[in-house]
């Protein structure tokens, strides 16, 4: 029985990937040992994270100006990293509260004791939506503006991003980073976990505006300065070599599936089948408001707890795993990544009517 990995993170990775990897892991093509052996200094470890990097340039069209980093501590460091490194004395910080992950970014502003303006809060609808973004006020004195772009807990996504002027645009894209195409020169840094999308646990990228980076203050310790690893180019420290590695082969995986073109319009496919089933079933709910639904992660209920245990259980039986929806909001989540294929989504559907038919 084939099975669907519809976990939201560490995630589906393509099977392809996995098996070149496998193919790989014991003699990387003829040196004799593993790639997870190999010394981040040699010719061969070079190759890879430069081809790592210039794969995501091609894909997402990175311009000289900006530089792409390969760094540890997932997006939660970054939480801290970035008011570190980008905060200006004497100015605020702004940022929106879509969900968790914004919170707890924000939260990190203030163990810092900075100042901080949130200019949209959506705890009160319980995070459903993300409402008004093009009615957000940004003063453009801030020292910058903070999102998270897909929210895995609630199932939103931001549609369109804020117009922030001058005010450098920050966003967390944990989850939907490479899922869509993107006008990088609307952010100043973009950072992302790779668990979700673009790789295993244990690597994140951070897309950096290089002038940016000299903001960053004097009592910064040195690994959390972003200088530090740009001018090391990723190497300061011994970088997780093994999630470069991977992110290679994922990113080689896009470009030769069509690149980001490709990859947004199987996703908004894949979402359409799926959510287009949820609001016709009269038994599944979608939690999120449709206007501003993630395509990454499908959450929904069913009418009641017992049946949704019991429809995770089914489905895990019929070989589709990870559906259980996040500890803090429960029901169900399909997260639906690039890796996951629509025969994946289709299997989902099938089970779905299948368990309704029966309940």
């Amino acid at each position: 029985m084939q099975v669907f990995n519809f976990n939201a993170g560490p995630a589906a990775l393509p099977r392809s990937v996995i098996l070149k990897a496998q193919a790989e892991f014991a003699d990387y093509r003829g040196c004799g040992y593993s790639i997870i052996e190999e010394s981040h200094r040699a010719a061969a470890f070079d190759e890879i994270i430069q081809a790592a990097e210039a794969n995501l340039r091609k894909l997402l069209n990175i311009p000289e100006n900006y530089d792409v980093l390969f760094l540890q501590g997932g997006a939660s460091l970054q939480f801290a990293m970035v008011p570190m490194n980008l905060q200006v004395p004497g100015k605020t910080i702004g940022y929106a509260d879509t969900g968790v992950w914004a919170h707890k970014a924000i939260k990190e502003l203030d163990i810092q004791q900075l100042p901080k303006q949130v200019v949209y809060d959506g705890a009160a609808i319980n995070y459903s939506e993300i409402q008004g973004i093009r009615e957000w006020r940004i003063d453009p004195d801030w020292a910058y503006f903070g999102i998270c772009s897909n929210n895995t807990i609630y199932g939103t996504e931001f549609p369109e991003f804020p117009e922030t002027g001058n005010v450098p645009l920050v966003a967390d894209m944990s989850s939907d980073i490479l899922s869509r195409r993107l006008d990088i020169t609307k952010f100043g840094l973009i950072f992302a976990g790779a668990q979700k999308n673009i790789g295993p646990a244990g690597m994140t990228l951070v897309i950096l505006r290089h002038d940016l980076a000299e903001r960053c203050g004097k009592n910064v310790p040195t690994m959390l300065r972003y200088t530090t690893h740009i001018e090391g180019k990723s190497l300061f420290n011994t970088p997780p070599t093994f999630a470069i590695y991977i992110n290679r082969l994922v990113t080689d995986w896009m470009l030769e599936n069509g690149g980001l073109e490709a990859m947004e319009a199987q996703n908004i496919a894949k979402a359409k089948a799926l959510y287009d089933f949820i609001d016709n079933s009269g038994f599944y709910r979608a939690t999120a408001a449709p206007a501003t639904r993630s395509r990454m992660n499908v959450c929904f209920r069913l009418p009641t707890e017992d049946q949704e245990k019991a429809f995770i259980a089914f489905a895990k039986t019929n070989g589709l795993v990870g559906l259980k929806g996040h500890r803090k909001v429960g029901g169900c989540r399909a997260s639906i990544y690039n890796a996951v294929p629509m025969e994946g989504v289709q299997r989902l559907v099938e089970i779905m009517k299948e368990f309704q038919k029966n309940a």
